[in-house]
This record gives structure tokens, sequence and C-alpha cells, in this order.
């Protein structure tokens, strides 16, 4: 396989995080208190988790983001540092926390998340239009919801105005739907609960409509919506992805033993936009992505357990 592309580089504008895991039996109900086994801290947010999953699979990265002036903030900064993301395009916020993210992880693998922006809800336009010179440079441009959403609605316009490819991870899927000029991006990436939310929480429609469950069915009508690509996560059930020019893709699960489904999707997105530097077709980038997303499955934490690049190759092989 070819190595990345790194004469342009991936850029991620999205949040950054400290990840406050804690092990537990299972996940409480409300109400109900829970002993866990463990606390610990460790470098997440989906943005930062996509930049660095994709600087471990061999990609020039450069993140466009905010950390606040605490010790988490340090922290996050030389975590992405260490992993070799580019962080001059990070903003150290005077006077606010960092964002942190309370997970509860169960026996099964399966997590149950609390996002507390702090300074991730403080990245404006202004910043995107900072680093617009960059932006123009990129191979692609990988985008989340977890920054505001005026933010990121200025850089996918951005994009399309300087002809920059985009991937977005619309994830967390806004309480009242998601705007139609967010959906102009070459490829949208949910996972199927997303997907189905994004369907039925459209503003547009004000008549109450009968849920779609098939993953097909749910990928084209969004893709109708205006992406060029639909690339669903499937969960066990493995990947699916739909083109404008009819093609479909489809990737079984690999078979891995779970530990922690944590960043797993982060590692399916930012293999997406690695596998496009690399110039790779529909059909490859969609295994690249299901392998790098399985893998991150099997160990505990976020940026921790994104795999390096030579473990995906081996697991494709």
């Amino acid at each position: 396989m070819p190595a990345a592309d790194t004469t342009k580089p991936i850029v991620v504008i999205g949040s950054i995080n400290m990840d406050l895991v804690c092990r537990t039996p299972h996940i409480p109900r409300g109400g109900e208190t829970v002993l866990g086994r463990d606390l610990a801290t460790i470098p997440g947010g989906k943005g930062a988790n996509q930049a660095v999953a994709a600087a471990k699979l061999g990609a020039s990265v450069c993140m466009i983001g905010r950390v606040g002036d605490d010790d988490f903030g340090q922290r996050l900064l030389n975590g992405l540092q260490h992993n070799k993301v580019n962080t001059q395009y990070v903003t150290v916020t005077e006077g606010v926390a960092s964002g942190v993210a309370m997970i509860l992880v169960d026996n099964a693998g399966e997590n149950s998340i609390i996002v507390a922006p702090g300074a991730n809800g403080q990245l404006t336009p202004k910043d995107i239009d900072a680093a617009e010179g960059l932006i123009r440079s990129a191979a692609a441009v990988v985008l989340q919801l977890e920054v505001p959403l005026p933010t990121v609605r200025h850089a996918i316009a951005m994009c399309q105005r300087l002809g920059v490819y985009t991937i977005l991870d619309p994830a967390p899927v806004p309480a009242e739907g998601l705007p139609r000029e967010f959906y102009g991006v070459d490829v949208l990436t949910p996972n199927q609960p997303e997907a189905e939310q994004l369907l039925g929480n459209d503003p547009s429609h004000q008549v109450k409509r009968k849920k779609i469950v098939d993953a097909k069915q749910v990928a084209m009508e969004l893709l109708g919506r205006g992406p060029r690509t639909i690339a669903m996560k499937l969960g066990p059930k493995g990947a699916m992805a739909l083109g404008r020019g009819g093609e479909i893709e489809t990737v079984e699960a690999y078979k891995v033993t779970i530990v922690d489904t944590t960043a797993a999707g982060d590692a399916f997105t930012a293999a997406l936009a690695v596998a496009h530097a690399e110039g790779r077709s529909l059909r490859d980038a969609l295994h690249f992505a299901a392998a790098a997303g399985a893998l991150t499955c099997t160990a505990f934490g976020a940026q921790p357990a994104l795999p390096v690049r030579e473990a995906v190759d081996k697991l494709l092989r």
C-alpha cells in the first residue's frame, strides 16, 4: 500500500477534550449508584482523536481548535505534539477551562458519554479565517459537531469556496436537526443511530414520519440531502458507503476482541481522510477505515487505543 501523501496536510477542525474514563459493571440507570473500578484521565475529543488517528496512520496533520489555560490544556497540547500533530492553530483560551468528557465504559465495552465543551465552545469563524492559508493547502478537512455550529458552517463554506475536500462526522447530532448547508460536504460519516436521528430531526419536515431502519435506505435518504458520499458506520455489522454516482460498497466487521468502543468511529473517519489523501478507491477506503475502527476497539481509552499504520495494514492482509 502507498505511504500517506505528506506534501498536503490533513486539517482537522474540532474539539480537544480531556476524557475522564471510568470502568463500570454496567451503565447506571436513573437514580442508581454503581461502584466503578478505576478512573483514568486520557486525552480525547472527537477532533483531537481524529487528528491523532490520521497522524498514527502516517499522514501529515494540523489541528485547529482551542484548549483552556489549565493543566488539562497543557497536557492536551503535549499529547497532540507527542503524536506528531501540528498545533500551530490550537489556541490557549485565557480564563476558560479545557473541554472535558465524562465516559463510562461497561463490561461489554459499550460507553456512555457526557461532554462539557469548555474552551471548545470558544472556537469562532475568526479562528477559521486565520487558518485560511493552511486550509487552502489541505488534502482534506475533517470536521465534527463538538464545536459551535456557526464555526463548522463557516469552515464548510470556506472549503467549498476553495475547492477543498471535506469530511463531516455529524456527531453529536443537534437536537433541532442539521441545517441544510452542512450536507454540502464530500463525505458524511454518521453511525446508523446518528443517521436515523438526522432523518427524524429534519427541521424542514413538519409531519412525523415513520422511522426508517434499513441501513441502505437510511444512507440513500441522507445522500439525497447533498453529500457526495455517505460512509456509514454499522458497528458489529461493519460499514457501508454510497456514492452520488450509484456506487455501493459494504464491508463486514473485522473480528476483534472488544475492550472499549470509544474513538472507534473517530479512527474510521480519520482513515477515510488518509485514504483520500492517498488516492484510494471508495472500496479500499472503506476497508481501510473499517480496519482502523475495529483495531481501536481492542484497547482501552481514546487516543492510546488508536492503531498505528502497520497494525491496520497487517489486519487488512
